[in-house]
Order: structure tokens, then C-alpha cells, then sequence
């Protein structure tokens, strides 16, 4: 791996590797050798997810999709959810590894844990130093969300 910056979810580093651009559904992508786009979780996401222990993918590989349409579903230890494209393309190939086991996002998710394949003309996406910031924005929010539940919890008592 490149160069890369490291966000610190509490006393949790989050490695942001500098070789891609990042989108705020948390995903990362990188250009392979052959022009496609290699996409995956960023270690942000990983880490707020914990064990990702089911994926599936709700489109077929060769399928045009719009951005920030739904293609799949994951399923972790903290939170179910749908996958959205973050931008619009055609997917190419799907890790399918990971459909057997996913395990590969918990501790690979920059290299073995990636999730698809897709091409496509990306005009969004962030340096890794403006994704640092944005989770130091988002970071922030969720430290005051998280501090407001633990306070109406207090309440209930």
C-alpha cells in the first residue's frame, strides 16, 4: 500500500490509504491495471460495522446502474443494510469470494475484502485527506449522538 493518513475512532485507527478516492457511503475505489474500478469498505466503515457476516448482491455482473441505486444487501453484527452505487456504471465482476464467506471485508477490506468491479466516469469521490475530514465532521456528529442516547438512557433510569 501507498502512502496513507489514519483517523482515529477513539483509541481505533481507521487506515486511509492515499491511492484512492473515497465516497461518503464509506466506500473506496481504486483503478486497476485494466481501467476498471475496484471498489471496497473503507476501514471507517469496517470498523463502525464490525463483523460483516452475510452480502448479496441484488444485480448481476454486466448490469447498468445509476448512481446511488441499490445493489445489494449486507448484513453485520451492529446494522442491516442495502448497498448503493456511489456512482453511475456498468458492473463488471463481483468479488465472489466474499459471497461464501465475508469475512475478508472484516480483515482485508483494501485488498482481499474489496467488493466489486465497475466502469464508469466518476466526477465525485474525495482525496484521502478530504475523506479525513469529512470523518472528522462526521466523527463529531456521531460522538454527539451517541453521547445524547447514553444521556436519555441516563433519564429512563
Amino acid at each position: 500500500m501507498s502512502e496513507s493518513l489514519t483517523f482515529l475512532m477513539g483509541k481505533h485507527p481507521a487506515v486511509i490509504p492515499a491511492d484512492r478516492r473515497y465516497f461518503r457511503n464509506h466506500m473506496w475505489i481504486r483503478e486497476n491495471e485494466n481501467g476498471t474500478l475496484r471498489l471496497g469498505f473503507s476501514a471507517y466503515a469496517v470498523r463502525l460495522m464490525q463483523d460483516v457476516y452475510f452480502l448479496e448482491w441484488s444485480v448481476d455482473a454486466g448490469s447498468n446502474v445509476a448512481a446511488k441505486a441499490a445493489i445489494g444487501y449486507i448484513e453485520t453484527s451492529k446494522a442491516q443494510s442495502e448497498l448503493y452505487a456511489p456512482f453511475a456504471g456498468t458492473i463488471t465482476a463481483f468479488n465472489a469470494t466474499l459471497l461464501n464467506d465475508p469475512a475478508a471485508i472484516n480483515t482485508a477490506g483494501y485488498d482481499d475484502g474489496w467488493l466489486l468491479e465497475m466502469t464508469g466516469a466518476i466526477s465525485e469521490g474525495m482525496t484521502a485527506t478530504a475523506y479525513h475530514a469529512f470523518l472528522e465532521d462526521a466523527w463529531a456528529s456521531a460522538q454527539r449522538i451517541i453521547k445524547g442516547q447514553m444521556n436519555s438512557i441516563d433519564d429512563d433510569e
